[in-house]
């Protein structure tokens, strides 16, 4: 049975394109959520990243607001209490119905433990994996990120950021505001 039940869960993970989400960058994760709990049917607010208080999305449904801490950490480092802590405060700053935490990879015990208290949902790999075959994304993780550039903005400078290429041709994302500021980010 444990066996037939690891084998549910890596055929989950493999249709949901996690090895995309292991290799994105914390922010490309936020935007990926965003996309995602759109598609689910949330409306979904990404959060400055500068004083969010511990939300890095909000969302809004049937008249209720939940904030959300995104984690994504490679898979093998699990997601500490400070997470639940960050995202518990981020509730009622921000008036919120729920407060959840989503990673794709797990919890510590103790987050777990202080999640329970505090009544923090909390959204592992698995349930990531669930959204996302749920709503049968036509992109993957990767194609989302990069549709979605123009959308985002430099965090240094807070210009728009833009698909470039560099002088082989490899495509990467940076500044508008090039030469005043030189922030990149790889693809």
């Amino acid at each position: 049975m444990k066996i037939y039940k690891e084998k549910k869960l890596q055929n989950l993970l493999k249709k949901s394109n996690m090895k995309d989400i292991d290799r994105m960058r914390g922010l490309d994760f936020e935007l990926y959520l965003k996309v995602l709990f759109k598609e689910i049917g949330y409306k979904a607010i990404t959060t400055s990243g500068i004083h969010d208080y511990g939300a890095d999305l909000i969302l809004k449904k049937n008249n209720h607001k939940r904030v959300v801490q995104a984690k994504r950490y490679d898979y093998k480092k699990n997601v500490s209490i400070s997470a639940i802590q960050e995202i518990f405060a981020s509730r009622y700053y921000h008036q919120a119905y729920e407060c959840w935490v989503v990673t794709n990879s797990f919890f510590t015990k103790s987050a777990v433990k202080l999640a329970k208290a505090c009544n923090v949902h909390l959204k592992d790999r698995y349930q990531l994996a669930q959204w996302i075959n749920q709503i049968n994304l036509n992109q993957t993780p990767k194609q989302i990120v990069t549709k979605n550039i123009d959308n985002r903005h430099c965090p240094k400078c807070g210009g728009k950021m833009k698909m470039r290429k560099n002088k082989l041709g490899n495509s990467f994302v940076g500044c508008s505001n090039y030469p005043n500021c030189m922030y990149t980010e790889s693809l």
